[in-house]
């Protein structure tokens, strides 16, 4: 099968190239239109029923949540006349604004909900015409918040809100990104010219990663056409594209010196590579699609955006890799050594520091077996206190203005963001105020308000017509207020004790912020276990398929699970506890991790350290199966891969450490998570643990029962 392809690669090279290069053209024009359609959102279970009662609100209620929210600070008592006229002034203002539907502030409701608790300052909840589209909202709140987010003679406005802080967060992403990459591409270059030895070489992971990047773009528009994606996508396609491009090149064109020196047959190594090498980086690439695509398991957009880019980067690396890169080196010839930065013959050496190591590890295997292990169970320790949550306003740096204007409205106002219980109409109101009274005996509930009364503790007073919760055709409706944030455990809990109280009819639902919060968490927890199985059995049955042995798969998914222990007791440590501010910059500490960044960062990193892997069984079995002893193949293996595994885990990190300039804390999480979590697996993990296991199992390695050796001799991909 790979030789075959290299045959006809090398056959038509020109051909190929150029059909590539308009392909790449073709898919980044079109692929760009992707950008307008992207969003922030995507970290709720829309199946849910926090979901339910979020669309009955707006369908049988028309209530929604204020697009934007101005807090008016008047420095002084805001019933004032002198305040009350700057307030009712600038407010008018805003409601005259095109797309503002309507305002409503504490000066024409009286709501004493929307003063602040020193009385200096009131709430404006500003709503959009519901008609208007993503971009439309979007450009909405940006002249908003840029015309009236400012100090005045007589006052300070503060400009919040959920539309505000989606538009904040889009373009600090953008903003960053391009700072990430201005920084990563010019250091990977200089890397690359080191690493690779010679200037032309060097340029070619560029030649999979433009594949790699504008095939994403373009696939990911087309999704765009169908369904949601998260403008977070953008992140992993340029790391893990720039990423998979260094890997993949590095591997290709280290194969094909490595036969040119032997050969010095152009066509002839080229065929081989792709045979050898370019068998490895089809088995990577399906082993880390397959993992990526566990995502597509989680109910929330914002996670199967991450599956949709991660897949497609994979998939277009592995075909750059396979076909275009190998044409590109037929073209080349000799040449891909030309304009040389380091001295001598570039092709890998037979003998050094990774063969060295290797021998010095498989003298003392039990040893390194159990400094590393401690070593690795040591440094996930801090993951045993995890604590999960949300993303909020908190997520953007202290200084963005939306990030300012939601902390004045926490940290100075009543909680805006109430549970809301629905309870069909079939219900009567007694059972209705009973169910309410119920429901306000948990310690957290502070109050409760039914279409008649006002509940606080145990206490039930009539309420005023106008402040009432009115029912719909269809369902009854319960507001209750608390004194837990809404995207925290407390809330989860909270949430949780509510929908065990026994509801007075069934089909009862209880919504709002914190059991959308709650149910978010749910759908990942719930799923967690299938999707965990999913990355077991894909990567089993890979890295059977490709090496015929079962010990080495169950080795590798260990091993990869030691390492995400790792990883993630250093995101709590520096995330949730507020430490190495040094390395990562500034950023929130809110005492917990966003949930959906984690399963993130754990199945990137997962499948990345497959990658690497099979870059090291690939050499290994290899030297085994041309007869080598289990110790001897481990040696050159190891020699022959761990300059390559190295320099490529360098090379992809520095382009994810890059991500921690970003102003966003979940980006900087999925870069030091993934920059972490790829150095400790290069080093640590295929350096030290791999072959000192290997020497204890010895020709255990390649074991499998005689049933599966035969499978894999009818279904094992080979050359």
């Amino acid at each position: 099968m790979f030789e075959s392809v290299g045959k006809y690669v090398v056959r038509h090279r020109k051909g190929v190239f150029i059909g590539y290069l308009i392909s790449i053209v073709v898919a980044g024009v079109i692929g760009t239109g992707m950008f307008g359609a992207l969003k922030t959102q995507g970290y709720d279970d829309l199946g849910s029923d926090s979901a339910a009662v979020d669309q009955l609100l707006k369908s049988d209620f028309d209530s929604r949540d204020a697009s934007a929210i101005l807090v008016i600070d008047t420095l002084a008592s805001i019933d004032d006349p002198a305040s009350v006229t700057a307030a009712t002034e600038l407010l008018a203002k805003v409601e005259a604004e095109p797309n503002v539907e309507s305002v409503v502030s504490y000066w024409n409701s009286g709501q004493a909900s929307l003063k602040s608790f020193d009385g200096n300052a009131g709430l404006a909840l500003v709503y959009f015409d519901k008609n208007l589209d993503s971009e439309e909202a979007a450009a909405t709140a940006k002249t908003i918040q840029e015309t009236y987010d400012k100090e005045s003679a007589d006052s300070r406005a503060y400009v919040g809100g959920i539309e505000i802080l989606y538009n904040s967060i889009n373009s600090q992403i953008r903003d960053d990104l391009k700072l990430a990459e201005s920084i990563a591409i010019p250091l990977n270059i200089l890397m690359l010219m080191f690493v690779f030895g010679a200037a032309v070489a060097a340029g070619l992971p560029m030649v999979v990663a433009l594949g790699s990047i504008t095939g994403s773009f373009f696939v990911l528009y087309i999704i765009t056409r169908f369904t949601d994606v998260s403008v977070f996508a953008l992140n992993l396609i340029t790391g893990l594209g720039l990423g998979l491009g260094i890997d993949y090149a590095l591997l290709i064109v280290n194969r094909f010196r490595e036969e040119l020196d032997r050969t010095n047959d152009v066509s002839a190594s080229v065929v081989k590579t792709v045979t050898t090498a370019g068998r490895t980086v089809f088995f990577s690439g399906l082993t880390v699609a397959l993992v990526l695509s566990s995502m597509l398991l989680f109910p929330q957009y914002f996670l199967k955006s991450f599956a949709y880019a991660g897949v497609s980067v994979v998939l277009f690396a592995v075909l750059a890799s396979m076909i275009a890169l190998p044409a590109v080196l037929a073209l080349l010839g000799h040449n891909v050594d030309k304009a040389k930065i380091r001295r001598g013959n570039l092709k890998p050496k037979e003998s050094g520091a990774w063969s060295w190591l290797a021998a010095a590890v498989m003298k003392r295997p039990a040893i390194v077996i159990i400094g590393t292990v401690t070593l690795l169970l040591t440094l996930a320790s801090p993951a045993l206190n995890a604590k999960f949550s949300q993303v909020d306003d908190r997520v953007l740096p202290a200084s963005n203005p939306a990030a300012i204007a939601s902390a004045q409205i926490r940290d100075r106002f009543e909680s805006q963001v109430p549970i809301e219980v629905l309870i069909p109409i079939a219900a009567t109101t007694s059972q209705v105020n009973d169910y309410a009274l119920e429901l306000a005996t948990d310690p957290h509930v502070t109050s409760a308000i039914t279409g008649d009364s006002f509940i606080e503790g145990s206490v039930v007073s009539p309420i005023p017509a106008e402040q009432a919760v009115a029912a719909s055709a269809a369902h009854h409706r319960i507001t209750l207020y608390t004194d837990v944030e809404s995207r925290n455990m407390d809330a989860k809990d909270l949430i949780t004790r509510l929908r065990a109280m026994p509801a007075p009819v069934d089909g009862t639902l209880i919504g709002g912020q914190a059991a959308i919060f709650t149910d978010s968490q749910n759908g990942i927890s719930d799923n967690l276990p299938f999707v965990l199985g999913w990355l077991a059995l894909a990567t089993l049955v890979i890295l059977f398929l490709f090496t015929g042995s079962v010990v080495l798969p169950v080795k590798a998914v260990i091993l990869n699970m030691l390492s995400l222990g790792a990883t993630l007791g250093l995101l709590v440590w520096v995330f949730q506890d507020g430490n190495a501010m040094w390395v990562v910059g500034d950023f929130t500490v809110t005492g917990a991790l966003d949930t959906s960044t984690l399963v993130l960062v754990a199945i990137v990193a997962f499948g990345l350290s497959m990658d690497y892997e099979l870059f090291l069984l690939s050499r290994i079995k290899e030297e085994h199966d041309s007869g080598a002893d289990t110790t001897t193949s481990v040696t050159v293996g190891l020699q022959k891969s761990g300059r390559i595994i190295t320099a490529a885990a360098i090379l992809i990190a520095i382009v994810f450490a890059c991500f921690m300039t970003s102003g966003v804390t979940s980006i900087k999480m999925l870069g030091l998570g993934i920059a972490f979590a790829i150095m400790l697996d290069a080093t640590i993990v295929r350096g030290l643990l791999v072959p000192a296991l290997m020497r204890v199992a010895g020709n255990w390695n390649w074991w499998a029962p005689k049933t599966l050796r035969k499978l894999h001799q009818k279904f094992g991909i080979s050359e």
